[in-house]
């Protein structure tokens, strides 16, 4: 702890405890009685005319009843009144040593109430070089170099604020607590505040930064410090901080930590027992109110710092308070815009309204829901179509519908189970259901499960419902995005309308025969796809094929290659054979061809392969196998069939 030592004369006062009053025993009689509250301090003019102007003029003017000075008897002994001297009497005391010269130790404990008192008895440098004004202010900057010196100098503020403001001692204590905040690395504190060099082999070991002794420094390190301050200062610091462009997850954090300990109905953990924030009537409704209402102001104003569990505990608190409009719209607007975070626990908020009908406050939810729908996807719809405005954005587009799309999925989860929850609640109105029920759009939930559920338990729960009512919740649900499990339910379920029943069986109907359709095409393919899947890729391609798949082609296709090499063998025999049948019988090529009604005509040799693929594709015959393969043969060896074919005369131009 900083400490300033003043004076070199040792201590010339002592107490009477019988008047309580302090006398100072120099040797020479008291010619002034300084009273302040019920202490009086029997002093001599001189040491304290050469400090204070204040003093001067009191005891120099000894007739002016306005400055609280009289004389009693002959000896001239004035008495002085000075029962708004700010410190009091323990301060006065300091003072009055300073004046003698006596020996006194100035600290954090009593700085701030020692410039206060000196700056009231106007102790400047006119009255003596080296004043108490002087030196006060010059220890502020011992003070203000160690973070546990400037909170005890900010928590004396509060026993003089009205001095401390003036003379901005308590600003300088908050701007000093806020630049430690904000500039604090745990790097540095490790490293620079070890207390000696042994403890740095020692993960364990007490340091010391700034004064503040800890074994694992982190960013939070001033969240239980700063929330034993009262309200008024604890705001202008968070306001500080927030200046000082502070991270707002840690000043969302802070926020958190003072709530819980000092709102009782916010948690179970919150406690009063320091006492040393407010007074015993803190627990007053009224008192929490101002709290909460001051902290729900101060929340950071970004999205998703505050986490929604906080938020939503906030909200039944202020409920439970009856706090002003402005602060619940507050509440539900930044619960709307991170609805997607929630549980159904903590939506599930106790209807507070003294004329309440339902057990939950379903007008509460369906004003969250609203914020959500309306602020916080146009809000991401906006965005998403500003970045689309430039093909390099592409990316962030799809990002940003595809986080539209799961909280929209999230949030319509949410309301399901919401749903499933109040609504068996006999008091609830069908208007009320279907009003929330309708808010999350049908596209945001692929599966209508949930809100089936959901209308099943309120039709169990109202059993006094018209079919023409039953057939509105019924329209809610989309019967081809129930799955079979709640199908089969609903087709056995006596609650639902005729009509819807006959709708779910007839998509159920539906949904059989595609599946059996899908089937039989996916049979028929089969063997097309394992056929089409033996083909060679492009060369560009062969990077893309991974080595199992390559080496599995390979095999193919030199199996096929072996194949081909034996059928072109065969094909060759039989038209050898077919050669001596036609010379024996004396019948020529074509006209054995058209025997078998093959039409074959041949062409040059550029058409003769396709020319020779088209008449074999029509031939009819049994032996088809075996004629099919002549074009195949005749490109092999074309040179021994051309000499051949003219020889006999059958080569047609």
């Amino acid at each position: 702890m900083a400490c300033m030592k003043l004076g070199s004369k040792s201590n010339a006062f002592h107490l009477h405890r019988n008047s309580n009053t302090w006398i100072c025993s120099t040797g020479l009689p008291s010619d002034v009685t300084i009273e302040i509250g019920d202490v009086s301090f029997q002093l001599h003019k001189f040491p304290l005319l050469s400090r204070s102007k204040t003093l001067e003029c009191l005891i120099g003017d000894a007739s002016d009843d306005e400055r609280k000075m009289k004389f009693e008897d002959e000896k001239q002994s004035c008495v002085l009144k000075l029962h708004d001297l700010p410190g009091g009497p323990e301060i006065f005391l300091l003072v009055a040593k300073f004046c003698y010269g006596v020996k006194l130790e100035v600290n954090s404990t009593n700085v701030v109430p020692l410039r206060c008192a000196s700056e009231y008895l106007q102790m400047t440098e006119e009255y003596g070089e080296g004043n108490l004004i002087s030196q006060t202010e010059t220890f502020f900057g011992e003070v203000f170099e160690t973070w546990v010196d400037t909170l005890k100098a900010l928590k004396l503020c509060e026993e003089v604020v009205e001095f401390a403001e003036k003379l901005h001692i308590v600003s300088r204590c908050v701007d000093s607590l806020a630049i430690k905040v904000c500039s604090f690395d745990k790097d540095l504190v490790v490293w620079n505040g070890m207390e000696s060099k042994d403890n740095q082999d020692n993960p364990f070991a007490t340091i010391t930064w700034n004064g503040i002794r800890t074994t694992s420094p982190n960013q939070d390190f001033w969240y239980e410090d700063v929330s034993k301050m009262r309200l008024p200062l604890y705001r202008r610091f968070i306001l500080a901080v927030e200046s000082r462009n502070l991270d707002q997850e840690q000043i969302s954090g802070s926020l958190m930590f003072y709530a819980k300990k000092h709102l009782p109905l916010l948690g179970r953990d919150s406690t009063f027992s320091n006492g040393n924030l407010y007074s015993s009537s803190l627990d007053s409704n009224l008192n929490q109110k101002i709290l909460l209402e001051e902290i729900v102001d101060l929340l950071p104003s970004q999205n998703r710092v505050v986490p929604t569990k906080f938020l939503l505990r906030l909200l039944r608190t202020s409920m439970i308070l009856h706090c002003s409009p402005l602060c619940i719209g507050n509440l539900e607007r930044r619960i709307g815009l991170q609805l997607d975070q929630a549980s159904i626990e903590d939506i599930l908020i106790p209807n507070m309204a003294y004329s309440s009908e339902t057990l939950y406050d379903i007008d509460c939810v369906q004003r969250i829901l609203d914020h959500f729908m309306v602020v916080d996807c146009d809000q991401d719809e906006a965005e998403i179509t500003e970045s689309g405005l430039s093909e390099e954005n592409d990316d962030n587009e799809l990002i940003g519908n595809a986080g539209l799309l799961t909280r929209m999925k999230m949030v319509a989860n949410i309301v399901d189970n919401y749903l499933a929850e109040v609504a068996s609640d006999v008091n609830l109105k069908l208007e009320k259901f279907l009003s929330l029920a309708a808010t999350i759009p049908d596209h945001a939930s692929p599966m209508d499960d949930g809100m089936y559920r959901a209308i099943d338990i309120y039709l169990k729960a109202h059993p006094w419902l018209t079919d023409s009512d039953r057939e509105k919740l019924c329209r809610l649900i989309d019967c081809q995005r129930l799955s079979l499990e709640a199908s089969t339910h609903a087709a056995q379920n006596e609650r639902l309308p005729l009509r819807f029943i006959v709708q779910v069986l007839f998509c159920e109907q539906m949904r059989l025969h595609m599946s059996v359709t899908d089937c039989s095409y996916n049979s028929d393919n089969s063997h097309t796809h394992s056929s089409s899947s033996m083909m060679l890729p492009e060369s560009g391609n062969l990077s893309l094929l991974t080595i199992g798949e390559n080496n599995r082609r390979i095999a193919a296709v030199d199996d096929m290659r072996g194949r081909v090499t034996e059928l072109e063998k065969e094909c060759l025999t039989m038209k050898k054979e077919i050669e001596k049948l036609v010379k024996s019988k004396g019948v020529s090529l074509n006209s054995w061809c058209r025997m078998f009604g093959l039409g074959l005509m041949l062409r040059s040799k550029s058409k003769s392969k396709s020319k020779s693929c088209e008449t074999c594709g029509s031939s009819n015959d049994r032996d088809g196998k075996k004629v099919l393969l002549l074009p195949r043969i005749e490109e092999v060896q074309e040179g021994k069939d051309q000499d051949q074919d003219q020889e006999n005369g059958e080569l047609v131009d």
